[in-house]
Protein backbone atom coordinates (compact mmCIF):
# COMPACT_ATOMS: atom_id res chain seq x y z
CA UNK A 1 0.00 0.00 0.00
CA UNK A 2 1.25 3.26 -0.62
CA UNK A 3 -0.21 6.08 0.95
CA UNK A 4 0.71 9.92 0.43
CA UNK A 5 1.68 10.98 3.15
CA UNK A 6 1.78 14.64 1.77
CA UNK A 7 -1.97 15.15 2.61
CA UNK A 8 -1.18 15.80 6.58
CA UNK A 9 2.00 16.99 6.04
CA UNK A 10 4.29 14.58 4.86
CA UNK A 11 6.52 15.63 1.94
CA UNK A 12 7.24 12.41 0.84
CA UNK A 13 5.49 8.89 -0.52
CA UNK A 14 5.83 6.74 2.18
CA UNK A 15 5.66 3.02 1.51
CA UNK A 16 3.68 1.22 4.23
CA UNK A 17 5.25 -3.30 3.98
CA UNK A 18 1.84 -5.04 3.98
CA UNK A 19 1.05 -8.52 3.43
CA UNK A 20 5.17 -9.92 4.24
CA UNK A 21 6.46 -12.55 6.58
CA UNK A 22 6.59 -10.67 10.24
CA UNK A 23 4.60 -7.49 8.97
CA UNK A 24 1.17 -8.60 9.05
CA UNK A 25 0.24 -6.11 11.38
CA UNK A 26 0.64 -3.51 9.12
CA UNK A 27 -2.47 -3.82 7.31
CA UNK A 28 -4.53 -2.09 10.29
CA UNK A 29 -1.65 -0.05 10.39
CA UNK A 30 -2.02 0.89 6.48
CA UNK A 31 -6.18 1.47 7.66
CA UNK A 32 -5.34 3.60 10.27
CA UNK A 33 -3.30 5.98 8.38
CA UNK A 34 -5.88 6.15 5.65
CA UNK A 35 -8.38 6.52 8.24
CA UNK A 36 -6.26 9.61 9.68
CA UNK A 37 -5.88 11.49 6.37
CA UNK A 38 -9.32 11.23 5.48
CA UNK A 39 -10.08 12.81 8.81
CA UNK A 40 -7.15 15.83 8.33
CA UNK A 41 -8.85 16.72 4.44
CA UNK A 42 -11.63 17.53 6.66
CA UNK A 43 -10.38 19.11 9.61
CA UNK A 44 -7.09 20.79 9.05
CA UNK A 45 -4.72 21.49 11.69
CA UNK A 46 -4.09 24.93 12.71
CA UNK A 47 -1.78 24.12 15.52
CA UNK A 48 0.37 20.88 17.20
CA UNK A 49 -1.48 18.87 18.81
CA UNK A 50 -1.68 20.17 22.55
CA UNK A 51 -1.49 16.84 23.86
CA UNK A 52 1.95 15.89 22.49
CA UNK A 53 3.61 18.73 22.72
CA UNK A 54 7.47 18.12 24.27
CA UNK A 55 6.96 18.55 27.83
CA UNK A 56 9.30 22.41 27.43
CA UNK A 57 6.56 23.86 25.41
CA UNK A 58 3.73 23.22 27.56
CA UNK A 59 2.83 26.60 29.00
CA UNK A 60 4.84 26.79 32.54
CA UNK A 61 7.16 24.42 31.99
CA UNK A 62 9.22 23.66 35.52
CA UNK A 63 12.65 23.63 34.22
CA UNK A 64 14.32 23.43 37.46
CA UNK A 65 12.43 20.63 38.59
CA UNK A 66 13.06 18.35 35.71
CA UNK A 67 16.41 19.00 36.02
CA UNK A 68 16.56 18.05 39.19
CA UNK A 69 15.70 14.36 38.14
CA UNK A 70 16.92 14.61 34.74
CA UNK A 71 19.60 11.60 35.38
CA UNK A 72 22.28 12.36 32.53
CA UNK A 73 22.35 15.76 33.74
CA UNK A 74 25.67 15.73 35.47
CA UNK A 75 28.36 14.17 32.40
CA UNK A 76 26.90 17.31 29.90
CA UNK A 77 29.91 19.90 28.99
CA UNK A 78 27.43 22.85 29.64
CA UNK A 79 24.94 23.64 32.04
CA UNK A 80 21.75 21.79 31.41
CA UNK A 81 19.09 24.37 33.19
CA UNK A 82 20.63 27.78 31.58
CA UNK A 83 20.26 26.22 28.54
CA UNK A 84 16.90 24.58 28.64
CA UNK A 85 15.70 27.74 30.01
CA UNK A 86 17.16 29.91 27.29
CA UNK A 87 15.82 27.10 24.83
CA UNK A 88 12.10 28.16 26.22
CA UNK A 89 12.67 31.68 25.88
CA UNK A 90 14.29 31.90 22.44
CA UNK A 91 13.94 28.96 20.88
CA UNK A 92 17.81 28.37 20.04
CA UNK A 93 20.61 27.63 21.83
CA UNK A 94 24.56 27.47 20.89
CA UNK A 95 26.99 24.68 22.46
CA UNK A 96 30.06 26.55 21.72
CA UNK A 97 33.54 24.48 20.93
CA UNK A 98 31.65 20.91 21.54
CA UNK A 99 32.02 19.04 18.35
CA UNK A 100 36.18 18.12 18.04
CA UNK A 101 37.68 19.25 14.85
CA UNK A 102 38.86 16.13 13.79
CA UNK A 103 35.91 14.58 13.85
CA UNK A 104 34.29 17.78 11.63
CA UNK A 105 37.72 17.16 9.30
CA UNK A 106 37.16 13.19 8.86
CA UNK A 107 33.59 13.74 7.60
CA UNK A 108 34.61 16.34 5.17
CA UNK A 109 37.08 13.98 3.62
CA UNK A 110 34.18 11.69 3.11
CA UNK A 111 32.03 14.51 1.68
CA UNK A 112 34.82 15.16 -0.69
CA UNK A 113 35.66 11.71 -1.69
CA UNK A 114 31.70 11.60 -2.54
CA UNK A 115 32.12 14.58 -4.77
CA UNK A 116 35.21 13.67 -6.32
CA UNK A 117 34.27 9.71 -7.19
CA UNK A 118 30.88 11.00 -7.59
CA UNK A 119 30.49 8.33 -10.90
CA UNK A 120 30.46 5.55 -8.74
CA UNK A 121 27.54 7.08 -6.53
CA UNK A 122 23.56 7.15 -6.99
CA UNK A 123 23.80 10.32 -4.06
CA UNK A 124 20.91 12.04 -3.88
CA UNK A 125 21.39 15.95 -4.73
CA UNK A 126 19.04 18.96 -4.16
CA UNK A 127 19.34 21.07 -6.88
CA UNK A 128 17.46 24.44 -6.52
CA UNK A 129 18.03 26.47 -9.92
CA UNK A 130 16.21 27.03 -12.59
CA UNK A 131 17.13 24.81 -14.63
CA UNK A 132 16.43 21.58 -12.65
CA UNK A 133 13.05 23.07 -11.62
CA UNK A 134 10.90 20.04 -12.73
CA UNK A 135 13.61 17.67 -11.13
CA UNK A 136 15.68 19.15 -8.70
CA UNK A 137 16.74 15.93 -6.96
CA UNK A 138 19.08 13.84 -9.10
CA UNK A 139 22.06 11.16 -8.22
CA UNK A 140 25.18 12.41 -7.61
CA UNK A 141 26.62 10.52 -10.72
CA UNK A 142 24.43 12.85 -13.26
CA UNK A 143 25.45 16.13 -11.43
CA UNK A 144 28.06 18.31 -13.75
CA UNK A 145 31.03 19.34 -11.59
CA UNK A 146 30.69 22.68 -11.90
CA UNK A 147 27.16 22.52 -10.47
CA UNK A 148 28.00 20.22 -7.96
CA UNK A 149 30.37 22.85 -6.75
CA UNK A 150 28.57 25.79 -6.86
CA UNK A 151 25.58 27.28 -5.22
CA UNK A 152 22.06 26.27 -4.44
CA UNK A 153 22.76 22.30 -4.18
CA UNK A 154 22.67 20.10 -1.06
CA UNK A 155 24.02 16.94 -0.71
CA UNK A 156 20.75 14.51 0.71
CA UNK A 157 21.23 12.51 3.51
CA UNK A 158 24.77 11.70 3.45
CA UNK A 159 25.06 10.29 6.82
CA UNK A 160 23.30 7.02 6.17
CA UNK A 161 26.48 6.38 3.47
CA UNK A 162 28.93 7.84 6.08
CA UNK A 163 29.89 6.72 9.71
CA UNK A 164 31.73 9.80 10.48
CA UNK A 165 28.01 11.38 9.56
CA UNK A 166 26.62 9.13 12.02
CA UNK A 167 28.98 9.85 14.47
CA UNK A 168 29.21 13.72 14.17
CA UNK A 169 25.03 13.89 13.97
CA UNK A 170 24.62 11.70 17.13
CA UNK A 171 27.72 13.71 19.09
CA UNK A 172 27.14 12.99 22.74
CA UNK A 173 26.82 16.83 23.17
CA UNK A 174 23.88 16.90 20.92
CA UNK A 175 22.10 14.08 21.78
CA UNK A 176 22.62 14.86 25.68
CA UNK A 177 20.82 17.95 24.74
CA UNK A 178 18.10 16.70 22.21
CA UNK A 179 17.69 13.72 25.19
CA UNK A 180 16.11 16.57 27.81
CA UNK A 181 14.33 18.46 25.20
CA UNK A 182 12.16 15.69 24.34
CA UNK A 183 12.55 13.44 27.75
CA UNK A 184 13.19 11.12 24.92
CA UNK A 185 15.53 8.90 22.72
CA UNK A 186 16.57 11.26 19.93
CA UNK A 187 16.59 9.60 16.67
CA UNK A 188 18.42 11.72 13.53
CA UNK A 189 15.66 11.90 10.66
CA UNK A 190 17.62 13.05 7.82
CA UNK A 191 20.49 15.19 6.94
CA UNK A 192 21.63 18.22 4.42
CA UNK A 193 25.24 18.64 3.26
CA UNK A 194 25.79 22.04 1.54
CA UNK A 195 29.34 24.11 0.46
CA UNK A 196 27.61 27.54 0.46
CA UNK A 197 25.45 29.98 2.06
CA UNK A 198 21.65 28.51 1.72
CA UNK A 199 20.16 32.35 1.11
CA UNK A 200 16.94 31.10 1.87
CA UNK A 201 13.88 32.11 2.42
CA UNK A 202 12.33 33.45 6.03
CA UNK A 203 10.67 30.31 7.32
CA UNK A 204 10.19 27.55 10.02
CA UNK A 205 11.06 24.06 9.48
CA UNK A 206 7.63 22.29 10.57
CA UNK A 207 5.86 22.74 7.53
CA UNK A 208 8.05 20.93 5.14
CA UNK A 209 9.96 18.32 7.74
CA UNK A 210 7.69 16.11 9.96
CA UNK A 211 8.06 13.55 12.07
CA UNK A 212 5.06 11.38 13.35
CA UNK A 213 4.55 13.93 15.93
CA UNK A 214 5.00 17.05 14.03
CA UNK A 215 5.95 18.59 17.06
CA UNK A 216 8.65 16.07 17.94
CA UNK A 217 11.58 17.70 15.60
CA UNK A 218 14.40 20.05 16.13
CA UNK A 219 17.53 20.83 14.42
CA UNK A 220 21.32 21.21 14.65
CA UNK A 221 23.55 23.52 12.53
CA UNK A 222 27.24 21.91 12.36
CA UNK A 223 28.98 24.43 10.73
CA UNK A 224 32.27 22.54 9.01
CA UNK A 225 33.99 25.66 8.90
CA UNK A 226 34.43 29.10 10.58
CA UNK A 227 31.35 31.33 9.58
CA UNK A 228 32.18 34.82 7.75
CA UNK A 229 29.51 37.57 7.35
CA UNK A 230 29.79 37.62 3.86
CA UNK A 231 28.99 34.11 3.06
CA UNK A 232 25.48 34.51 3.94
CA UNK A 233 25.20 32.98 7.09
CA UNK A 234 22.25 32.08 8.68
CA UNK A 235 19.47 34.22 10.65
CA UNK A 236 16.90 34.26 13.19
CA UNK A 237 14.45 35.79 15.19
CA UNK A 238 14.78 35.07 18.79
CA UNK A 239 11.68 34.07 20.10
CA UNK A 240 9.50 33.78 17.31
CA UNK A 241 8.91 29.92 17.68
CA UNK A 242 5.87 31.35 19.76
CA UNK A 243 4.34 33.67 17.17
CA UNK A 244 1.12 31.95 15.52
CA UNK A 245 1.47 29.68 12.95
CA UNK A 246 0.95 30.04 8.99
CA UNK A 247 -1.91 28.84 6.88
CA UNK A 248 -1.17 27.58 3.61
CA UNK A 249 -5.09 27.13 3.00
CA UNK A 250 -5.23 23.41 4.30
CA UNK A 251 -3.76 23.18 7.70
CA UNK A 252 -0.20 24.59 8.80
CA UNK A 253 1.92 21.93 6.76
CA UNK A 254 2.76 22.57 3.24
CA UNK A 255 1.89 19.94 0.49
CA UNK A 256 1.10 19.70 -3.14
CA UNK A 257 -2.75 20.61 -1.99
CA UNK A 258 -1.38 23.91 -0.06
CA UNK A 259 -2.85 27.20 -1.73
CA UNK A 260 -0.74 29.26 -0.62
CA UNK A 261 3.07 28.98 -1.01
CA UNK A 262 6.53 29.48 0.49
CA UNK A 263 6.89 33.02 -0.69
CA UNK A 264 3.72 34.08 0.68
CA UNK A 265 4.87 31.82 4.11
CA UNK A 266 8.25 34.33 4.01
CA UNK A 267 6.00 37.49 3.54
CA UNK A 268 4.22 36.15 6.56
CA UNK A 269 6.64 35.73 9.00
CA UNK A 270 8.94 38.78 7.91
CA UNK A 271 6.06 40.93 8.78
CA UNK A 272 4.68 39.16 12.11
CA UNK A 273 8.51 39.55 13.48
CA UNK A 274 8.69 43.09 12.60
CA UNK A 275 5.25 43.72 14.37
CA UNK A 276 6.23 41.78 17.38
CA UNK A 277 9.74 43.56 17.17
CA UNK A 278 11.52 39.86 17.60
CA UNK A 279 14.83 41.22 16.85
CA UNK A 280 16.84 39.31 13.13
CA UNK A 281 20.47 38.09 14.50
CA UNK A 282 23.04 36.82 12.65
CA UNK A 283 24.62 33.47 13.31
CA UNK A 284 28.84 33.87 13.38
CA UNK A 285 29.71 30.81 15.01
CA UNK A 286 32.97 28.50 14.44
CA UNK A 287 34.19 25.34 13.79
CA UNK A 288 33.48 23.28 16.69
CA UNK A 289 30.21 25.17 17.48
CA UNK A 290 26.36 23.72 17.36
CA UNK A 291 23.34 25.89 16.47
CA UNK A 292 19.90 23.42 17.63
CA UNK A 293 17.06 25.10 17.01
CA UNK A 294 13.22 24.68 17.36
CA UNK A 295 10.91 23.38 15.19
CA UNK A 296 9.35 26.47 15.18
CA UNK A 297 11.89 29.31 15.27
CA UNK A 298 11.64 31.59 12.35
CA UNK A 299 15.36 31.52 10.55
CA UNK A 300 16.93 31.58 6.99
CA UNK A 301 19.75 32.32 4.97
CA UNK A 302 21.30 36.26 4.14
CA UNK A 303 22.55 37.02 0.54
CA UNK A 304 26.18 36.00 -0.30
CA UNK A 305 27.86 39.13 -0.65
CA UNK A 306 31.68 37.16 -1.36
CA UNK A 307 30.86 34.68 -4.17
CA UNK A 308 34.88 33.27 -3.10
CA UNK A 309 33.23 32.46 0.19
CA UNK A 310 32.02 29.15 1.28
CA UNK A 311 29.90 28.16 4.30
CA UNK A 312 30.10 24.53 4.69
CA UNK A 313 27.80 23.09 6.57
CA UNK A 314 26.12 19.86 7.98
CA UNK A 315 22.35 20.18 8.86
CA UNK A 316 20.27 17.74 10.59
CA UNK A 317 16.75 16.84 11.60
CA UNK A 318 15.99 15.16 14.43
CA UNK A 319 12.43 13.55 16.32
CA UNK A 320 11.94 11.35 19.71
CA UNK A 321 11.10 7.51 19.94
CA UNK A 322 7.86 8.46 20.04
CA UNK A 323 7.39 11.21 17.23
CA UNK A 324 9.57 8.78 14.40
CA UNK A 325 8.91 5.18 14.62
CA UNK A 326 10.18 4.68 11.39
CA UNK A 327 11.91 5.68 8.30
CA UNK A 328 9.53 7.92 6.56
CA UNK A 329 10.55 5.84 3.66
CA UNK A 330 8.81 2.42 5.15
CA UNK A 331 6.46 3.61 7.17
CA UNK A 332 5.13 0.79 9.52
CA UNK A 333 8.36 -1.55 9.40
CA UNK A 334 10.27 -2.03 11.70
CA UNK A 335 13.87 0.20 11.63
CA UNK A 336 17.41 -1.09 11.60
CA UNK A 337 18.84 0.88 14.26
CA UNK A 338 22.14 2.54 14.80
CA UNK A 339 22.90 3.78 18.63
CA UNK A 340 25.30 6.34 19.35
CA UNK A 341 25.62 8.27 22.60
CA UNK A 342 21.80 7.32 23.71
CA UNK A 343 20.81 8.54 20.32
CA UNK A 344 19.47 6.52 17.02
CA UNK A 345 19.38 6.69 13.06
CA UNK A 346 17.89 4.55 10.95
CA UNK A 347 19.28 2.48 8.30
CA UNK A 348 17.60 3.92 4.83
CA UNK A 349 15.43 0.88 3.12
CA UNK A 350 16.20 2.38 -0.34
CA UNK A 351 19.42 2.45 -0.24
CA UNK A 352 20.33 -1.29 -0.73
CA UNK A 353 23.97 -2.28 -0.16
CA UNK A 354 25.58 1.12 0.47
CA UNK A 355 24.23 2.04 4.18
CA UNK A 356 27.90 2.62 5.64
CA UNK A 357 30.14 2.47 2.42
CA UNK A 358 32.22 4.78 3.38
CA UNK A 359 33.65 3.13 6.96
CA UNK A 360 36.41 4.96 8.02
CA UNK A 361 34.48 6.14 11.20
CA UNK A 362 33.91 2.82 12.42
CA UNK A 363 36.74 3.29 14.22
CA UNK A 364 36.31 6.78 15.74
CA UNK A 365 35.44 7.19 19.46
CA UNK A 366 34.39 9.90 20.98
Amino acid sequence: VVGDLALIGYPIKARIIANRPGHSSNVEFAKKIKQYIKKQLITFPTDFDQQTLPWIDVAKADIPEFVNQYTFSENLPFDLQEKLSFWEKNGYVILENIIPENLIDFYMKDVEELIQQKDQYSTEIRIDLPEYVKNPVQPISAVPMDILMGRYVKINDFHNQSVYGKKLMLHSGIVGFLQAIFNQTPVAMQSLTFLYGSQQATHQDFPYVTSQIPSHLAAAWIPLEDVHADAGPLYYFAGSHKIKKFKFGNGIFYNEHSKKNPDDFAIYLDKLCAKKKLKKETLLIKKGDVLIWHASLVHGGDPIINPELTRKSFVCHYSSSEGYQWHRKALGQEPTRYKYNGGEVFDNPSLQGIENSFKAGESYQE
